[in-house]
């Protein structure tokens, strides 16, 4: 092959990531509705913060009936981290670019990085090319995010936002090595979801700098992984600030560093499932029924399936995740530790997640059942493997249809 021949080749397959992560956010964008949009709870501090305050001067529509007023201000529940992901938005907002709160925009981004991060993070391992992009494509297409991240809320789109946070930064750890940046997107994924700092000593053993740190042998990014206090130092510091100026912003908001303010929306301790606290463990028995267990409804038409308005087996939704118990995998013990303690908080929230497709909560699970299934699977794409994953996409094509475009499905 002439040598120009091969560097137009090597350009295009370097380029092809980059092609991909568009083409599934175009996907995306054009099979969701963001029925759920309007509650921009998020948009409208971040927009505040653009004009000098922390938290609302008026009082919000009717339908956000989750921000809190403390003396003048009314403020949201979401962390600081949710509102500064979306700040960029907020600013397109004030100069005319963008009208209002575009939650279909923003999942249908957030869908493509998504893509993009896990096509590269698939490349940690010498994979065949189409099982890498089947991989990639999995995490969106072929789970519950897709009909959830649709939605376009602010709930929804900071769920997004901590998918997309921990697929890079293990991406920027794992193969790139690139402790700043792989810090940003751990602060992403924390600032948005709290629950994702419990995942900091994994980074921390990553870049540790301790001599007999090291990954599983046989992974390809065992090498050259730069260790030290220097790359943890460049590491730690985005998410450390965004720490210091999380307990800042609760602080002049409740008089907290810890308060959130998730306990001052109106009347929610008198819910049901609320009864005892936040988080309980007399909670685990219901979230693991709806993460595990629950069915669908049998229909005579078609589409014959009809996912429950408040949850479904995340194994239904999605039958690739059997592979997660194949054998084999170099970080086997590494992802079974953090999913079963990211479950097990997941599980004590007193409410499994309200109006949803399966589990959606289950989302920030995603990276590691991934990398699972990256390292405990054939190099090259398996019958099985395809086979899976097209049953996976058409049941959460079901879902998008049933939740998004029609009426069927009520609470």
């Amino acid at each position: 092959m002439p040598k120009t021949t091969r560097s137009a080749a090597g350009v295009g397959w370097k380029l092809f990531p980059i092609a991909l992560a568009v083409l599934a956010g175009a996907l995306f964008s054009l099979s969701v509705r963001p029925t759920q949009q309007h509650f921009d709870y998020t948009f409208r501090i971040a927009d505040a913060f653009l004009h000098g305050h922390l938290g609302l001067n008026s009082q919000p529509p009717s339908w956000l009936n989750e921000m809190v007023r403390v003396r003048e201000e009314y403020y949201s529940v979401f962390p600081l981290g949710a509102v500064l992901a979306v700040l960029p938005v907020a600013l397109l907002g004030e100069v005319g670019l963008m009208k209002g709160f575009s939650g279909g925009f923003l999942a249908a981004l957030i869908a493509g990085l998504c893509v993009y991060s896990f096509y590269q993070l698939a490349g940690v391992d010498p994979n065949s090319k189409p099982r890498r992009i089947l991989l990639a494509l999995f995490p969106i297409f072929g789970t519950w995010s897709w009909c959830n991240l649709g939605l376009g809320g602010s709930w929804q789109i900071a769920l997004g936002f901590a998918l997309l946070g921990q697929a890079g930064a293990l991406y920027l750890t794992l193969q790139r090595q690139r402790p700043f940046l792989a810090g940003a997107c751990f602060a992403l994924a924390f600032g948005n979801r709290t629950e994702l700092i419990l995942t900091l000593p994994i980074y921390l053993y990553f870049w540790s700098p301790w001599p007999d740190a090291h990954l599983p042998s046989g992974n390809r990014a065992a090498k050259g992984l730069p260790r030290g206090w220097k790359p943890l130092g460049w590491f730690l510091a985005i998410p450390v600030a965004l720490a210091i100026c999380t307990a800042a912003y609760n602080f002049a908001r409740f008089d907290s560093i810890f308060d959130f303010g998730y306990a001052r929306i109106a009347n929610l301790t008198q819910e049901p499932w609320y009864r005892s606290g936040l988080f309980s463990l007399h909670a685990i028995p219901w979230n693991a029924f709806k993460m595990l267990f629950e069915g669908m409804q049998d229909i005579p038409t078609f589409p014959y399936l009809r996912p429950y308005p408040f949850g479904c087996s995340i194994f239904l939704s999605s039958p690739f995740l059997f592979l997660l118990f194949r054998e084999g995998g170099n970080l086997k013990a590494l992802a079974w530790s953090v999913i079963g303690l990211l479950t097990l908080v997941l599980w004590c929230h007193g409410n499994p997640g309200g109006w949803q497709f399966s589990y959606r909560y289950a989302m920030v699970l995603l990276p590691w059942m991934f990398l699972l299934l990256l390292h405990n699977g054939p190099r090259k794409l398996s019958a099985t493997e395809l086979g899976l994953f097209l049953v996976s996409v058409a049941i959460n094509a079901i879902a998008v249809y049933e939740f998004l475009w029609t009426n069927d499905i009520h609470p």
